[in-house]
């Protein structure tokens, strides 16, 4: 009977009835979607949640918003690597004074594993952030008692001391348990110096070498000095492991009476006596390095199975003032703000080869470079180009080579070995552009089967398949375009490969 008398009001009513079904449908439509929407918002409630605070959340490229905000497995474990270079290069800096009012780091709602003393393993929860940035980004929470504002730690990640900022940057390292050769570690200071008007220059390397600490290890201090149109000539002194100093909290290293130290202000004093390898002529340093500000490169580690290397750069930009001075009357070369650089590189360099160069023209640096590892003969690692003017970090390009032409001609003990005398990166990321044009100026080969080389190597017998190591200075001509800038200007550089 209520089948029949519907029917026949959907008869008799055609148009009445399909409105009142299309109406009862859309209600359960929108019921469903309310429903499925606040299950939603229930399930991301209880899980993670993105980082509340601010006008924008920066995050890595590729990592998915919303696997953050529910707590999945990419965003399990999510970090930013060189946090602190982001906070003080990137989004901090003088560049974008007039768009950033403040800028907040944290990290939320972190999965941790703590070991308690009777060792167990409890999963905790952790956030973390600087108190006085959160306030400034009004993310701050209510404070119901006590204090919330930085405390040491907080202030010395965020705004350290020049000093403080060269020491974290600049520390020395122990080799990694799981690292193959531990004898060929080898980790080192490493100065250039070249006069005002580019005639001569000199290669400075405090070098810590070996099974680092309990096995045979010591040290060596490095000088080479350049002349145009003259042979190089080499300096060096060693010392046993019981009088080398170095730190993993400090940059400050001795090797026998040789001395690399970071003064209050953040400069360098590079002290040290060496003698000449074939003539015993005594060479004595006493140079201050002021790294300019803003213009260094934060570092990076690469790890792979048994293989380990490390790079940072704290003066990309620098200036040496001071003296080296040569033989028994002393007859010096004076520096007075000299162009300068200094790097520090570290791991095991055992069949390990690479591309670098550091050149500024104009307001501009930049360093370029990779590391080919011992493993990876068949393929090319990864180069990058860093650029860096007066306000800091400007971009980063990824050329796929330095394209080299072979045409000068050296002999390296009493053979003759092509090296470059040009060179060309070239790379379009977008709208951003980079063409960078190398000439060499001077150049001198090592054969890295003879012996220990200029940039630090601590393992005589390197087993390399291109075993000369090729440094070259010379002249640079860039030419790129960033965020609509163009710029274009030339300058002189140093440059390393390998033939």
């Amino acid at each position: 009977m209520i089948l029949q008398l519907a029917w026949r009001n959907v008869s008799d009513r055609p148009w009445r009835a399909a409105l009142l079904l299309l109406g009862y449908g859309l209600g359960v439509a929108v019921m469903i979607a309310l429903l499925s929407v606040g299950e939603a918002m229930l399930t991301q409630a209880r899980e993670e949640k993105l980082v509340g605070g601010g006008d924008i959340t920066v995050l890595p490229d590729g990592v998915d918003i919303e696997v953050l905000k529910t707590g999945g497995l990419g965003g399990m474990f999510f970090s930013v690597p060189n946090a602190r270079f982001v906070y003080q290069q990137v989004l901090a800096s003088p560049r974008h004074q007039a768009l950033v009012a403040a800028v907040a780091p944290q990290l939320d709602n972190k999965l941790l594993y703590l070991t308690t003393r009777d060792g167990s393993e409890l999963p905790v929860r952790a956030t973390g952030e600087l108190p006085d940035a959160t306030g400034a980004v009004g993310a701050a929470p209510t404070l119901v008692a006590g204090v919330w504002k930085n405390d040491e730690a907080d202030s010395r990640w965020a705004n350290p001391t020049l000093a403080e900022r060269r020491h974290d940057l600049d520390r020395f390292h122990l080799p990694p348990a799981s690292v193959a050769g531990r004898e060929s570690w080898g980790e080192w200071h490493y100065f250039n110096v070249l006069s005002d008007d580019a005639s001569k220059w000199a290669f400075i390397s405090y070098i810590v070498g070996g099974d680092v600490p309990d096995g045979e290890w010591g040290g060596q201090v490095l000088v080479t000095l350049h002349e145009v149109g003259k042979p190089a000539r080499r300096f060096s002194a060693t010392a046993p492991a019981g009088e080398v100093r170095f730190s993993t909290t400090d940059a400050d290293v001795r090797i026998g009476d040789a001395t690399v130290s970071v003064l209050e202000d953040g400069t360098y004093a590079v002290r040290g006596r060496v003698s000449e390898e074939t003539s015993g002529t005594p060479l004595t340093l006493d140079l201050t390095v002021a790294p300019i500000t803003n213009a260094e490169f934060p570092g990076a580690t690469l790890n792979s199975g048994s293989f380990s290397s490390g790079y940072a750069v704290p003066g990309l930009r620098a200036t040496a003032t001071g003296s080296i001075c040569t033989g028994a009357s002393p007859r010096c070369d004076r520096f007075n703000a000299a162009r300068a650089y200094h790097d520090h590189n570290w791991g095991v360099w055992r069949g390990v080869t690479w591309e670098w160069g550091a050149a500024r023209a104009g307001s501009v640096a930049l360093l370029f470079g990779r590391v080919q590892p011992p493993d990876s003969l068949e393929s090319s690692a990864p180069l990058f180009v860093y650029v860096t003017d007066s306000l800091g970090f400007v971009s980063l390009f990824r050329p796929r080579e330095v394209t080299y032409d072979d045409g000068r001609v050296i002999t390296v003990g009493g053979r003759t070995v092509r090296v470059p005398s040009r060179g060309v990166l070239e790379d379009v990321r977008g709208d951003d552009s980079l063409r960078v044009e190398l000439l060499v100026d001077d150049a001198v080969a090592t054969d890295t089967r003879a012996g220990l080389v200029d940039r630090g190597e601590s393992a005589l017998a390197r087993q390399l398949a291109r075993p000369y190591f090729v440094q070259m200075q010379g002249r640079v001509k860039i030419a790129m375009r960033v965020r609509g800038v163009r710029y274009e200007a030339s300058g002189t550089g140093f440059f390393e490969t390998y033939r």
